[in-house]
């Protein structure tokens, strides 16, 4: 081999490897999304399933302690589900990593408002990440089939972390609003599924775990 093939050659091979370091992230988005596609249904479907429990992702809190208008979104679908009778429990997971920030209580309280009975809503206090609240759902509360209510931008990423963790998940998308600053959001998510893409095949622990509460028992238990 010449010099100057060599060179050409070794071009060709740096070029190669950096496409690949560049289009891989979207690689990876693109199959993370095609992979659960099929696990997001529609109301028709809904009366067709059989699950254990819906669980309701948080997603913030206002300045005044309750749910910010994306979480009663997902709030709301899960209530509504609910009185269908899709399930016969809910479990709320969010972030209550400190005494002043509480969304699950928050979460909690705007359920009950709503008439669900406190024995039939289980807290998750330790879901710090997606990740850890299925982590958690599995692990705490023993569910082994689920809804899950989220946005569609986030829900692709929740169900492929459910599969990844050998849950039987489907997706729900509450009425979706259009909510400012959703192109931040979009652009996040897509390093958010590369991250969960990895944090799935290598399966750490949660923050916390704990001792079990199954989901077939009384949500009560689960309560601070």
């Amino acid at each position: 081999m010449t010099k100057i093939k060599k060179k050409n050659f070794i071009i060709i091979i740096f070029a190669t490897v950096l496409l690949l370091i560049c289009f891989t992230p979207f690689i990876i988005n693109e199959y993370v999304k095609s992979s659960v596609k099929d696990n997001i249904i529609g109301e028709a479907n809904l009366e067709n399933i059989d699950v254990d429990c819906i669980l309701i992702l948080g997603a913030g809190l206002k300045p005044d302690g309750t749910p910010n208008k994306m979480l009663q979104e997902r709030l709301d679908k899960g209530i509504e589900l609910y009185k269908r009778g899709i399930a016969e429990k809910l479990l709320l997971s969010g972030d209550n990593g400190q005494v002043e920030y509480d969304e699950v209580n928050a979460m909690k309280t705007y359920v009950m408002d709503a008439g669900i009975p406190p024995e039939d809503i289980f807290l998750d206090h330790a879901g710090f990440s997606t990740y850890e609240s299925v982590y958690r759902a599995r692990d705490i509360f023993r569910v082994k089939k689920v809804i899950i209510i989220t946005q569609k931008y986030h829900l692709h990423r929740a169900l492929y972390i459910a599969n990844g963790l050998g849950l039987d998940a489907y997706g729900v998308i509450p009425d979706s609003r259009v909510y400012s600053g959703q192109y931040y959001r979009e652009i996040r998510e897509i390093l958010a599924r590369n991250k969960d893409f990895f944090t799935t095949l290598m399966k750490p622990e949660p923050t916390y775990l704990g001792e079990e509460i199954p989901i077939t028992t009384n949500g009560i238990l689960s309560h601070d």
